[in-house]
């Protein structure tokens, strides 16, 4: 009996032992655990990535949210590396998540880390007037509130820097949750073949977690936390991809951010993948990397390039044998 307790001792912290954050990509260089919020949470910190070899200009930044549910997932890695060597520079954000603090806490932290990372562009040779903000699910999510509600001050300022511009010059969403009030509704009216994932009730469903209610029209913690909410003439410019098969955010939260946004007359381009679920697949290809790189690049860098829909056959899900 020892014996055995002694090995669940020994055998325990390697089972809750946190991976090593990944090396920094070849050609680029990492600052670790930047505090963003003086003496905040421990969540409240970021990744800042610039070339190894000093550009001579500011560079600009594209600062990544993470995705997992609001409540998981990890600063650590995800598909800005390539951007690395393509005349970026890259901020990694975490965020406290739902379990410990519910919405606006994930919104909060992300315009304490803009506001701290454009306070602080001259050391890391940032351009403050190029920041683009890309994110995936969850962290889709949290972007494409970084671009609608940007500089409307809808949230308390945390972390200092208040008289900092927390605004983003350009939006990549994959697959965000876009309007609280109606992703309950959309969800039902799935097509049979896509088993939608989550019931909207309890602790363990990440959206009622969020918000610490069922979402819905008629509850005012929906609409807060819906991107659709703060949409205007004035908020950057946004690429969005969501596959058309996905089980845990319906397609039409996409497609109902996109058609306001292009009321409103904001650029916004809408990617499709067709049979695609909730990441994989063609999201990691060639092809969507090149679609966001010219997007970032336009709306960033200013360059004279096109950013339309990839043709269908690009970013369908492969087909499966028969």
């Amino acid at each position: 009996m020892r014996l055995i307790l002694l090995a669940v001792a020994l055998l325990a912290p390697l089972a809750f032992a946190q991976p090593k954050p990944p090396a920094a990509p070849p050609g680029s260089k990492v600052e670790r655990d930047i505090a963003y919020v003086p003496n905040g949470d421990k969540a409240q910190v970021l990744d800042i990535y610039v070339p190894e070899k000093a550009s001579a200009k500011p560079l600009p930044l594209i600062v990544w949210v993470h995705g997992g549910g609001w409540k998981g997932g990890s600063k650590n890695g995800g598909p800005f590396a390539a951007f690395l060597n393509e005349g970026y520079a890259v901020a990694s954000v975490e965020y406290r998540f739902s379990q410990v603090a519910p919405f606006p806490a994930q919104i909060q932290d992300c315009q304490a880390a803009v506001r701290w990372l454009r306070a602080n562009a001259a050391k890391y040779n940032i351009d403050p007037d190029k920041f683009g903000a890309w994110g995936s699910s969850a962290g889709g999510h949290l972007v494409a509130l970084l671009g609608t509600e940007g500089g409307k001050k809808t949230f308390p300022a945390i972390g200092g820097n208040e008289g900092v511009s927390d605004r983003v010059q350009a939006v990549c969403d994959f697959y965000g949750p876009a309007d609280f009030t109606t992703v309950v509704e959309q969800a039902g009216q799935l097509d049979k073949s896509i088993k939608f994932m989550y019931a909207f009730e309890g602790a363990k469903d990440p959206y009622w977690n969020l918000i610490q209610a069922r979402p819905g029209p008629t509850e005012p913690k929906a609409k807060a936390a819906s991107p659709t909410t703060y949409v205007t003439k004035d908020n950057p410019p946004f690429l969005i991809l969501h596959g058309t098969a996905d089980p845990q955010v319906p397609l039409a939260q996409s497609e109902q951010l996109s058609m306001l946004l292009h009321k409103a007359g904001v650029p916004v381009v809408l990617q499709r993948l067709p049979g695609v679920g909730h990441g994989g697949g063609p999201f990691g290809g060639q092809a969507v990397r090149g679609l966001v790189k010219r997007f970032f690049d336009k709306h960033l860098k200013g360059e004279d390039v096109k950013v339309e829909p990839l043709p269908e056959a690009e970013v369908s899900a492969p087909k499966k044998a028969a």
